[in-house]
């Protein structure tokens, strides 16, 4: 099969939805179908086109949300080269820019397009109403998010329940909603895999002893990922236990905010933030650590989890439907409520060595079942379900779009 998968975000970009097009496209790839990627440049007017890997880069301009780009809803420039691939199958993964372009290129050509849906945009919207006219934002938010997914793709994939129940309860969607939750090259994390050496050093450089207890959140440091809610509680902890800490590991909008959070709080000698570091290091970061924590609300699924857990971390998370599909309470990780709930476990874990030990074997357990080969084979499964219906859809305003386009 010929597969096209169009992102806004892709490598050396580091976050969520350019990993998990990264994962899907080399898992496609392993199961001999050929995978190009669109996505956007660097550059503002520079097109890159790398045949051997077939990736190719469209100009963006920043769109000032992290180092997402915003690229032409239609750039002429590649459209033969795009029309040579003979794709099969487009797959897109983003609503907007490149998102845009996969839906006018997919009509025009009589391509089934399908979506997976990343991001909780209602959880965003603060970044450009900076707080003002919230409840405006979040109703266009819905109206766009429905238009994109509902009217313009064949088939719809969404990665857990929780946005399962969004589109169905909420936004009443209509058409077929695939839930396939996103895999990982697992066994990059797997602890015989990870270089002893490398751990002990980078542990030793942190300043960390063999008394100390690490936990570690890994991802964006902005106000939606809750970072607050850890360092508060972390206070409480080390008033208990003073060899708990807590490693932060990622950059963001409001890492010094958080970081003069911590010296008010005067917690600064137990938490450090690392930044951001090289993707094919964060293997290191996971298995120095002992415990995984989050507090976040706002993810789809929530990759770092499931590396987290194929490190034979334990996870302990917020009580959201993100997590609950991959962690069982009790099992291969701990579910909490509130600030309390979360000290309690933490402190639990931290006396009990072997009950940590014992998640993190189950941990590792449920990671195996999400890895990137199986991942791309639900996919599969999705792409052969919107070849079957090839020409069920009507795109409706891409149509009007593309009649538009042949009329000139």
């Amino acid at each position: 099969m010929r597969i096209g998968l169009f992102t806004d975000t892709y490598p050396p970009q580091i976050n969520g939805v350019s990993t998990s097009v990264q994962m899907l496209k080399n898992a496609l790839e392993k199961k001999n179908h050929e995978v190009y990627v669109i996505t956007s440049n660097n550059s503002s007017i520079k097109y890159d086109y790398d045949e051997d890997k077939h990736i190719l880069r469209i100009p963006g301009v920043p769109t000032g949300i992290y180092d997402y780009r915003l690229t032409k809803i239609y750039p002429l420039k590649v459209i033969n080269l795009i029309k040579g691939w003979k794709l099969d199958v487009i797959h897109s993964h983003t609503e907007f820019g490149v998102g845009i372009f996969a839906r006018i290129f997919a009509k025009q050509f009589n391509i089934p397009l399908v979506h997976t849906y990343h991001t909780m945009y209602e959880d965003y919207t603060h970044y450009i109403t900076h707080g003002y006219f919230d409840r405006t934002s979040k109703k266009i938010v819905e109206y766009l998010t429905k238009f994109y997914c509902d009217k313009t793709a064949s088939e719809l994939i969404v990665p857990t329940n929780k946005i399962y129940k969004l589109f169905k309860e909420k936004y009443t969607f209509e058409k077929n909603i695939h839930i396939v939750p996103t895999g990982i090259e697992v066994e990059r994390f797997f602890k015989e895999n990870v270089d002893i050496e490398t751990i002990t050093y980078l542990r030793k450089r942190l300043g960390y002893t063999k008394k100390d207890i690490v936990l570690l959140f890994v991802g964006r440091i902005a106000q939606e990922k809750n970072i607050e809610f850890l360092l508060n509680a972390h206070k409480k902890l080390i008033s208990i236990n003073k060899n708990i800490k807590l490693l932060i590991v990622g950059d963001g909008p409001d890492r010094q905010k958080y970081e003069k959070l911590s010296k008010k709080l005067k917690i600064e000698n137990n938490v450090k933030f690392v930044g951001k570091i090289p993707w094919d290091e964060t293997e290191y970061y996971y298995n120095i650590a002992d415990i995984f924590v989050t507090a976040s609300t706002t993810e789809t699924q929530g990759l770092t989890i499931i590396e987290a857990m194929a490190s034979s971390l334990t996870p302990v998370c917020i009580n959201d439907e993100a997590f609950i599909s991959a962690v069982t309470n009790d099992l291969n990780g701990y579910i909490f409520n509130d600030e309390n709930d979360y000290c309690n476990i933490i402190l639990d874990l931290v006396k009990n060595k072997n009950k940590r030990i014992k998640a993190g074997i189950q941990a590792r357990i449920q990671a195996e079942h999400l890895s990137s080969s199986q991942f791309a084979s639900n996919v599969l499964l999705v792409y052969e379900h919107a070849l079957s219906s090839k020409n069920k859809y009507r795109y409706g305003f891409i149509s009007k779009i593309v009649e538009k386009m042949k009329g000139e």
